[in-house]
């Protein structure tokens, strides 16, 4: 059910302004500017007007900066209790000019976004509801108002538009292909998550979203997986936050293939190689070195190398079972799992006191800055040893050497073009022949990746959009 958060102080003269404003345009000449928005299913066609940047207010309803909310609880707590006051508006205005993944540092392309308009002036309108509230374009009138801007152009919404119009068309808006500033990938999964509360079909969700339906399916089995590791790293009053792996898009795709796999033949080896790389991606371990993680990593690789205070306890340990005929015992099914997680737990909840910061006691931050440090060196050992151990027992992959090699001689041809610039002896016409043969087995590239990879990785999206206009 979507939130309702009743109407803006100055909701009636916003509302008086805004029907003044339209009767102008419709009695002005020419043909008045209009923005076409769907609206309760439909395409619906909304009149624009010049409105003043002081008099509107920031949608606190917005997915844009949803995770970064609790970047400071005491203001989202406010926030929740009265969304309109100076003290809600100026919290939201200073989130959508942060960081997603880290909202104490201002946003560079928040500062590019202000240079455009600086620049080049406003060439999308916003669009608000006749109450004055900026159902999209609230990081644009945060940009304006910084640049000392005082009007900005806006459709106005039907007068019978509610909350439930309000949520539903910020996002179809945000989610159109051509948006210009996407939601960071948490507020993606947010909404996502939102549409799935609604009630509506993964199907439907997944045409909306301008994606299929096995990427939604992923997208909330990574969102499970994240807000069960802030459950499992709460450490007194402190635990992570949802945009604390605003970074981790790209190691939590391919974590979610790997686990798939691996699922598919042994749910206990699929346990095993999640919380081994959901520890190495909280320990911000680059993405390159979290593959080299596999069931085995725990057992191989780094139970030898954590220290003694991080080893399985005696509890755990004892959980065995006898072979028989052979006098025998190994660890009982399930008892690598729990180790494993005991040891992401620990991670976990320090990693929560790290971020913290200041909330934290002086003791609090020395004990996890301890433990991160300690356990970061022994997965990074452990790493570098899987590492050595997948190169040796990997048989050549022909297609991504083929793909590093072309990598190769396309550097080289950079540099013999640079060489050849100088002494004029580019033949440009053969140049041009040979750029064509690029495309074309570049179309016939994407064709067959996208035949063989289900879901596309960062590359391999890249790859795909590069071409598609060619297709």
């Amino acid at each position: 059910m979507s939130i309702d958060f009743g109407t803006p102080p100055i909701s009636k003269e916003n509302n008086a302004l805004v029907e003044q404003r339209l009767e102008e345009v419709r009695e002005g000449q020419g043909v008045p500017e209009t923005l076409t928005v769907e609206f309760r299913g439909k395409p619906r066609h909304v009149e624009v007007i010049d409105m003043p940047v002081a008099q509107l207010f920031y949608n606190p309803g917005t997915h844009r900066i949803r995770a970064q909310r609790s970047h400071d609880p005491a203001k989202d707590l406010a926030l929740e209790r009265d969304p309109w006051s100076d003290e809600s508006q100026e919290y939201l205005h200073y989130l959508l000019t942060a960081t997603p993944a880290d909202p104490s540092k201002r946003d560079p392309k928040f500062d590019e976004l202000m240079d455009s308009l600086r620049d080049h002036k406003q060439n999308e309108p916003g669009l608000i509801t006749r109450t004055g509230i900026l159902v999209n374009g609230n990081t644009r009138r945060a940009a304006l108002k910084e640049l000392g801007v005082t009007s900005i152009r806006v459709g106005v919404l039907p007068a019978s538009c509610t909350w439930t119009d309000i949520h539903a068309v910020e996002l179809s808006l945000q989610l159109r292909p051509d948006r210009r500033r996407e939601y960071s990938y948490i507020n993606h999964l947010l909404a996502l998550d939102e549409q799935l509360t609604l009630g509506r079909p993964l199907p439907d969700i997944a045409r909306n979203f301008h994606t299929t339906t096995p990427a939604c399916e992923r997208d909330i089995w990574i969102l499970n997986q994240l807000r069960d590791l802030i459950q499992r790293s709460n450490n007194g009053s402190l635990s992570l936050r949802l945009m604390d792996f605003e970074n981790a898009k790209e190691r939590l795709f391919e974590l979610y293939r790997a686990y798939s796999k691996e699922h598919s033949r042994s749910k206990e080896k699929a346990d095993l190689l999640k919380e081994a790389r959901l520890a190495a991606i909280v320990l911000d371990f680059a993405k390159t070195d979290v593959r080299y993680i596999g069931p085995d990593f725990q057992d191989r690789f780094l139970e030898q190398r954590i220290p003694e205070p991080f080893k399985p306890t005696d509890s755990t340990a004892s959980s065995t079972v006898s072979i028989p005929g052979l006098n025998r015992t190994v660890q009982a099914a399930g008892a690598q799992v729990a180790s494993a997680r005991a040891l992401t737990d620990s991670l976990l909840q320090a990693k929560a006191v790290h971020v913290a910061g200041e909330k934290a006691t002086p003791a609090q931050l020395a004990a996890a800055s301890q433990t991160l440090t300690e356990l970061k060196e022994s997965f990074d050992e452990a790493i570098e040893f899987a590492g050595k151990d997948f190169r040796l027992r990997k048989k050549r992959q022909a297609a991504p050497d083929r793909v590093n090699d072309a990598c190769k001689d396309l550097e080289q041809c950079i540099t013999d073009l640079v060489l050849a610039r100088g002494n004029g002896s580019l033949d440009e016409g053969s140049f041009d022949d040979a750029l064509l043969s690029l495309r074309s087995v570049m179309k016939r590239l994407a064709l067959e990746a996208g035949k063989s990879i289900q879901l596309p990785g960062e590359g391999l999206s890249w790859l795909q959009g590069a071409t598609a206009s060619e297709r």
